[in-house]
């Protein structure tokens, strides 16, 4: 079958480690199942596989991607959750959860075999290349909002780094939700973009904003962490869920942390139920995931060079 997978390890340039071809059928052990792809969607995570993070040499050849939709056996449109191992289903009771690609191979391809567990029925309101948007960046939003940040219809929320799939997913929901969204962006363009999805208003990065937030997602890392902290209302909720400018700010702002009594919050990925909320959620409200561009998947190298560069609004998804 044909796919996009890791064939190298390369930490300075990435792409090189990038091959499309030719791979073997997957396995399929008891309790697992196979699924016909109809659309995967890219994410920061397949970038960084190939630079070595959470995959190592000894795995290698690896078939990327964390996010499908398909169809299964019987003709049943379905969604993949991409944790596999989460609640020990299809795996061994002492495996560590993991995501598609760091053990298992993953749904760049024209078939992946998956625990029967980690699947959902597709809503019919949905494409197959919306739905694939779903399982990892918007789900990754979703939770962020409505379980970290704990924030409620009315409260004001600040997203850092307009135009990535997590920030883009965080303005989306967010305003859907009832929430007062606010955005950063270096770009005027993505920033336009941004109150065209829903924000309030959208702001250069590490402006001054018209009022303190009850909560910011952050998921840019070093060049927004000490804007981010500086935004917040005493008692408000810093939720982080990546840091694609770097791990290390310049100030860690410790002393605003804990005289305002900030609560930071680490957020990673989220639950099946978390996934079939958000499923739900989009159907019945009407909520569509922003996709950038659409590519064929033979074309798969096309859509990691642009999201190398950064130059993407949304999600960039590859069909079978």
């Amino acid at each position: 079958m044909f796919a996009a997978y890791a064939a190298r390890i390369d930490r300075d340039k990435p792409l090189n480690g990038l091959e499309l071809g030719e791979r073997p059928e997957p396995d399929v052990p008891l309790g697992w199942t196979t699924i016909d792809v109809k659309a995967a969607s890219l994410n920061h995570h397949d970038l960084w596989s190939l630079r070595g993070v959470g995959l190592g040499e000894e795995s290698l050849p690896m078939i990327l991607g964390c996010d499908a939709a398909g169809v299964d056996a019987d003709g049943n449109e379905v969604v993949l959750y991409s944790v596999i191992g989460a609640t020990g289903h299809g795996v061994g009771p002492r495996e560590r959860p993991s995501i598609l690609t760091e053990k298992y191979q993953g749904t760049f391809a024209e078939r992946v075999a998956v625990p029967q567990w980690n699947v959902l029925p597709k809503p019919k309101e949905l494409s197959f290349e919306e739905a694939a948007c779903l399982p990892t960046a918007w789900l990754t939003a979703y939770r962020m909002l409505f379980t970290n940040a704990e924030v409620r219809p009315g409260d004001s929320v600040l997203v850092q780094g307009a135009g990535g799939g997590v920030a883009t997913a965080a303005i989306v929901l967010g305003a859907a939700a009832g929430l007062r969204v606010f955005a950063t962006s270096r770009d005027e363009t993505k920033r336009r973009r941004a109150e065209e999805l829903g924000a309030e208003a959208a702001f250069e990065s590490g402006a001054r904003l018209p009022h303190r937030m009850d909560a910011v997602i952050e998921t840019v890392g070093a060049a927004t962490w000490s804007h981010s902290v500086k935004s917040l209302k005493p008692g408000g909720r810093l939720v982080i869920s990546g840091a694609t400018s770097g791990p290390n700010p310049q100030a860690t702002e410790l002393n605003r942390i804990f005289f305002l009594e900030l609560k930071v919050v680490g957020s990673t990925m989220g639950s099946k139920e978390e996934l079939a909320g958000l499923l739900n959620f989009c159907a019945a409200k009407g909520v569509r995931p922003v996709i950038d561009s659409t590519l064929p998947l033979d074309r798969a190298r096309e859509g990691f060079e642009k999201m190398a560069t950064g130059d993407l609004f949304g999600k960039i998804v590859l069909t079978v």
